[in-house]
Parts: C-alpha cells; structure tokens; sequence
C-alpha cells in the first residue's frame, strides 16, 4: 500500500520545496495535484523539461516518489470545442506522467449534472481518444465521482468504470464526498470491490444530517454542492467502518491524504493524517470514533 499526500496545501512553495516539506513530515509518496507552474486546472500543462528535471531531481534528492498524477480537466463537459481541447490537454499530462515514471493517473468524471446524458456521450468521446494511449503507455487511470459532475454517486460512477472495462481504468472512492456517493460505506467500498484500486482520505460533514442544515447557503433552494476536507475527526465520516471495510476487502492500493482546509497548519494537518491513516489502516485500532467525537466537542 502506498500512503501518499495530496500537497495542493503546499502549492505556494517551489517544486523542489514542496518535496522536501512532504519528505520532512514523513511520506514517501505525492500525488501530484494541479498547480500553476506545471499542471493548472483545466490548462494546457505548463511544465516543460526543465521543469520536469527539477522535480525528479528532488524526488531522488529526497527519496520520494510520485504515486500518482492527478490532472482536471474539462473533457466531459457538453462544449464541444472545450471537450477536444481537454483532450489535447490529456494528452500532454500523460506525456508529463511517461516522463515522470508514472504509472498512475487519477482524475474527475467532470461535465454537468443537469447535463448528464450529454456529458457522458462526451465522456465516451474522449475515452475513445485517450484509453488507447493509456493502454499503450502502460499508465493507469483511477476515476471518482465528485460533486456536481455529470456523475457523483457511487454506484453509477462504479458501474461506469466497470464498463469501460479495461484493466488501466480503475475506481477511485473519495471519503470526504461520502455523503453525496451514498448512503452505506461499507456498502460503497464494497460494491467498487475488485475496481478499488485508491482512496482519498479526509473528513467531511453529513450536509443532510440535521435535517438538511449542517450549511445554510443563500439564496434558500440553491443547487450548490457543499463539502469540505478537513482532518479525520472534525467531520462526520464513520472512519471505524471506512478503514474497518478497507482491511475486510484487503485493499493495497494508494491512500491519500488530501486535507484542503488548513493551509495556515499544513505541516501539523499533513503530520496528523500520516499519522491517523498509518496506524488505522495499517493496524488494527480498537474504535477511536467515539473519541474524536467526544475531542470535536
């Protein structure tokens, strides 16, 4: 299994910075998210060679590897023209990925909700051009379901991954989205089943807990998608089922810390989820929920 780090909170720092500050805290793995100076949201990557020696050399420098590489873009969205240059942005990040030594992509389904027939026909599209070059590469693909893409349960997105069926696309179950995938943990790691192949680990609130009103957003009625990710324990994620189901289905995937909300505490925020996700995943905790709950207040 590969414990590895999100570092989007670490983003203002250089390349070769953020490195060393993830390999100071203790991991041995980054899952490299978008940011300006190499892979930007929904932007033709900016890296070029000089940029990409920069990185591996820290990444030898510090004996840190990259686990997996995680470009956004807009490559199921119902805008043709937007479609095809998502495309050719997919392109060049797997390129930065081969280059890399990078065998793992993982990414968002993307298009619109309210969309959602349309935005899968352009995710179709866009499979057809792309799943040949990740076969070809060697580089797999690990897909999740987010809020307020054209696909945002559990059950759906996994049904789609297992259609696309091939062996480099694989499921990826993001626990701070749990409240929009569904309903049962248990029963949603359960059903991606032999598809899991990765996890993204931080806390979220149940937004329709408390009769809908863990957030109040104006205007009343708005369609917005609300949620967080914060440190195990300052949400409401069952974390004893979560990791208890994880050790049931022996997953031995990649584990990802991606905590967004502390940027003013990001060492002592990364520090913890090493901590919280090692000894929870990797042992085996007696229940520690209650306690984090009575520590919440």
């Amino acid at each position: 299994m590969k414990l590895t780090i999100d570092p989007y909170m670490f983003r203002h720092l250089s390349l070769r910075d953020m490195v060393r500050s993830v390999a100071e805290i203790g991991y041995e793995y980054i899952e490299l998210s978008p940011r300006e100076d190499f892979m930007p949201f929904f932007l033709h990557p900016r890296a070029d060679r000089a940029r990409v020696a920069e990185l591996k050399s820290a990444l030898r420098e510090t004996g840190v590897q990259l686990s997996s590489l995680l470009p956004l873009y807009r490559w199921s969205g119902p805008d043709e023209d937007a479609r095809q240059a998502a495309v050719r942005y997919w392109k060049r990040a797997i390129e930065l990925a081969v280059e890399l030594d990078c065998q793992v992509m993982n990414s968002e389904f993307n298009g619109r909700p309210e969309r959602a027939a349309e935005s899968e026909a352009q995710f179709w599209r866009s499979m057809e051009a792309l799943l040949p070059i990740f076969e070809r590469e060697g580089v797999t693909l690990h897909l999740e379901a987010h809020p307020d893409d054209f696909v945002e349960q559990n059950t759906p997105a996994v049904d789609l991954v297992r259609g696309i069926n091939s062996s480099q696309v694989r499921y990826l179950y993001c626990a701070p989205h749990t409240f929009h995938l569904g309903d049962d943990v248990a029963a949603m790691l359960r059903y991606a089943g032999p598809l899991l192949a990765h996890v993204h680990i931080a806390d979220s609130f149940n937004h329709k807990g408390s009769s809908g009103l863990r957030y109040i957003i104006n205007p009343p009625g708005s369609t917005a998608r609300i949620h967080q990710h914060l440190d195990i324990g300052q949400g409401e994620v069952p974390w004893d089922t979560f990791f208890g189901t994880l050790r049931e289905l022996g997953f031995d995937g990649i584990a990802t810390a991606c905590v967004f909300a502390w940027e003013e505490r990001a060492r002592q925020s990364s520090a913890f989820m090493l901590e919280q996700i090692h000894t929870r995943l990797l042992a085996e905790p007696q229940s520690t929920d209650g306690a984090l709950a009575a520590a919440r207040g």
